[in-house]
């Protein structure tokens, strides 16, 4: 024996848990290629299973597990119930290469022995591979871990989640502008219920949540409930740590850094924005008229509903503006006294106001600009219109 044999090898050949095997890979390809043609199983059975250390030759060899021939294997899962395996299915599987490392079937058994994993929990993928490893276990006499196989996502279209299907690092969906907490909730949702709750927090999740309520079926990704579950965080979420996100996600885009004033007016209006954005994109974009400066410069849209009409109109509304009490009420009191004066409705004016305000005639509520700009400011932009 190599005096680099890891011990727990040495444990397992010494107990008869395991042998060396001398056979070449040609030895191996041929008894595959033999039993493929007569139709039976090509799982390897080693000529060297049960021969006595005095017949080795002085030759390259690997160490394999001695698994069991006749029996069962249990898996006691907690997703997937108790997994029976015919041991007629497992193969003695390599431990150590010729060159003495060992393979990842037992350098993971011993590392999670070592750390004190009680439970391992991964994709149904690896079901197969728990029947393998608990060989180890038990040849050891280690006590095995609870093993929960989940099981995998699927893309909207039912196959297995891929690159095709879009992002698919959790570093991609943050550089989407997802939410952090509703990208969580929508994982955790994921495969997972606790009834009827579709929104819930960090500490609701970590409080609720259990393997007994996973599902056996792959679930689907839906990009259209993440961004629900998205939308809804960012609603929830304060304006501070709302800033403080903004901030982050700008500084993974490369985008220019907030000045303080800007800071300071998106805490105060955030508030008139949020809760209708889905990704911190959209907020920025729905933020927009308050991080630009003078002038506005508007889009076609903006262009085309400031008119010379609408122009006339919002310059006989800006004085008024300079001295109507500066809340809601009163300001839609004075812009539908201003409409109706020219045989118009508020709703007709609002589209120039969006212009003006904001350069484009998709933006929040005129009011919930006003506020949120003041009356300074608000003024200021009006009276940029026409000049």
């Amino acid at each position: 024996m190599r005096d680099d044999t890891p011990p727990v090898a040495q444990e397992m050949l010494a107990a008869g848990h395991a042998y060396k095997c001398f056979s070449t890979q040609s030895e191996i390809a041929s008894f595959k290629e033999t039993a493929k043609v007569n139709k039976n199983s090509t799982l390897f059975c080693s000529p060297w299973r049960d021969e006595v250390e005095a017949n080795h030759p002085d030759a390259p060899f690997v160490v394999r597990l001695k698994a069991p021939q006749t029996g069962f294997t249990i898996i006691a899962d907690q997703v997937q119930g108790n997994v029976k395996i015919d041991n007629i299915q497992i193969d003695d599987m390599v431990l150590l290469r010729s060159d003495g490392t060992p393979v990842y079937m037992l350098a993971v058994v011993v590392d999670d022995h070592d750390m004190g994993v009680t439970h391992v929990i991964r994709g149904d993928d690896h079901l197969n591979n728990a029947a393998r490893q608990i060989q180890v276990y038990h040849a050891m006499g280690w006590p095995i871990p609870v093993y929960a196989h989940i099981p995998l996502i699927h893309g909207p279209d039912g196959k297995k989640m891929s690159k095709r299907h879009g992002a698919t690092g959790v570093d991609e969906y943050q550089a989407l502008g997802y939410s952090a907490a509703g990208m969580r909730n929508y994982l955790a949702r994921l495969g997972w219920s606790h009834g009827d709750d579709e929104f819930f927090t960090d500490e609701q999740a970590r409080s609720w949540f259990d393997l007994e309520h996973i599902g056996k079926s792959p679930s689907r990704f839906d990009f259209k409930k993440l961004a629900n579950l998205s939308g809804q965080h960012i609603a929830q979420t304060t304006n501070k740590d709302l800033l403080q996100d903004v901030e982050k996600f700008l500084q993974i885009k490369n985008y220019q850094k907030l000045n303080e004033d800007q800071k300071s007016i998106l805490l105060r209006g955030f508030d008139c924005v949020k809760v209708r954005a889905k990704t911190l994109l959209e907020l920025i974009d729905k933020a927009e008229f308050m991080l630009v400066s003078r002038p506005i410069i508007p889009d076609d849209k903006g262009l085309k509903a400031l008119d010379s009409v609408s122009i006339g109109i919002l310059k006989e509304l800006t004085p008024q503006l300079q001295t109507v009490s500066w809340d809601r009420q009163s300001l839609e009191t004075l812009v539908d006294q201003v409409a109706y004066s020219h045989d118009s409705k508020l709703g007709m004016l609002a589209a120039p106001l969006r212009a003006a305000l904001s350069g484009r005639t998709t933006a929040p509520s005129i009011f919930d600009m006003m506020l949120v700009l003041g009356r300074d400011e608000t003024t200021a932009r009006l009276n940029d219109v026409g000049v």
